[in-house]
């Protein structure tokens, strides 16, 4: 590739050899055939054929088949008499979700409130697909966006889009180098899902206990004892200060939400409070390493804290006591979210009670195999991150590549 100083007249700042004539802008909808799909609400079956909408448009450039409605063979029949959608095609998200375009790979679905974008003779899918995941595209239909609470783009926004244009052949090397980073990087995305997979599979035979370490001896361990929550460890609630006080606000003690609660360590809150907070209010503050387990609305999401922290009422914390592994109950919990989702109830929404979390019942090995099952699982999620530590840096390194080959 030729990489030139700046970009002027159409020209990228990197190119592949043999190309140096400026690009052409045009219109999108005089290069393709941009159309959409139904805007009818068909009636939803247990089986049938996939009704595919902009929800089910993934940023990774995949169509989300798990969470689907199906229609009837008529309806299906019906919408693709104007809309059918053909391998080579490309959708593109026009309410609630913007963009996400998708090279279609398997057909024989339907679509509703998704733009269609077939090729003709001049654009190539396969070079516009690339171009639409810029993010010169965000920006151009940010600033266009039409809907207020729901987002929305008019089909004929898309078809007034400008789309810098070089010849085919130059269409083609751009498509197939950029087309092969993709293939790398869903070979990424593929291996960081197998090690997922094998992570689920592998927390149910551990403790449904198909699967038993050996001691360094290669002895067994003892039996595992059922016990409950509150035997291994104090079960803590939490409480939110008088938000109209800004004495109790803006201080240096962490207080977390469980929309806070994501990954296995936790760090730092958005929000922060007083002592004087902290005095008034239900508060408490916990050690370093307690699990903060959400109880309310979003029920079983657990993360081990970091540093001394407090939390709001929608958390039960588990302060783990010396003869057991917070790590090992972190596991637990993670795998045995179903239970504790069970367990909870309300009519306003749905709450589990720090009594039923203290009474639950957890299959307990001793702390030495708590250990070595805890550190099993820790080398996979040490596996998955970085596996999602390559993908970021492949899509930071193409994103990079993009600004520089596209205008």
């Amino acid at each position: 590739m030729t990489n030139n100083i700046t970009k002027h007249q159409n020209i990228p700042i990197l190119r592949f050899p043999g190309f140096s004539d400026p690009w052409t802008e045009k219109k999108l909808g005089t290069l393709s055939d941009v159309r959409d799909g139904t805007h009818d609400s068909p009636k939803y079956h247990n089986k049938g054929y996939p009704l595919i909408t902009s929800r089910n448009l993934k940023t990774d450039g995949s169509i989300d088949f798990d969470n689907v409605n199906l229609i009837a063979l008529e309806d299906f029949m019906k919408i693709n008499k104007r809309s059918k959608v053909d391998i080579g095609d490309i959708l593109f998200g026009m309410i609630g979700t913007i963009g996400n375009p998708v090279l279609i790979r398997h057909d024989n679905f339907a679509i509703k409130n998704v733009a269609l974008i077939k090729e003709k003779q001049d654009l190539i899918n396969k070079y516009l697909f690339q171009y639409l995941k810029s993010s010169y595209i965000d920006k151009k239909f940010y600033q266009k966006n039409a809907g207020g609470t729901q987002k929305f783009i008019a089909l004929g926004l898309i078809r007034d889009l400008g789309i810098p244009t070089p010849s085919l052949p130059e269409q083609q090397k751009i498509a197939d180098f950029l087309s092969s980073i993709d293939s790398w990087l869903d070979n990424l995305r593929a291996q960081k899902s197998f090690l997922e997979s094998y992570k689920k599979s592998i927390m149910q035979k551990i403790f449904s206990q198909k699967i038993r370490f050996k001691d360094e001896n290669g002895k067994d361990y003892p039996e595992w004892e059922e016990k409950k929550i509150d035997q291994l460890g104090d079960v803590i609630g939490g409480g939110t200060p008088d938000t109209s006080m800004s004495s109790n606000w803006n201080g240096d003690i962490d207080w977390f939400t469980p929309t806070e609660i994501k990954d296995k360590y936790i760090y730092d809150s958005k929000r922060k409070i007083t002592k004087t907070g902290l005095k008034t209010s239900s508060a408490r503050i916990l050690p370093p390493g307690s699990l903060l387990l959400t109880s309310r609305a979003t029920i079983g999401y657990v993360s081990i804290s970091r540093k001394e922290s407090t939390t709001n009422q929608g958390f039960q914390s588990i302060v783990v006591n010396s003869y057991n592994s917070n790590e090992f109950l972190y596991y637990w919990i993670t795998a045995n979210r179903n239970m504790l989702l069970r367990k909870a109830n309300g009519s306003t929404f749905l709450e589990i009670s720090g009594k039923d979390v203290r009474k639950t019942i957890v299959n307990t090995p001793c702390l030495p195999e708590q250990h070595r099952i805890a550190d099993f699982l820790t080398s996979i999620d040490k596996s998955i991150d970085f596996k999602q530590k390559q993908i970021a840096e492949a899509e930071l390194w193409k994103k990079g590549l993009m600004q520089r080959m596209l205008v």
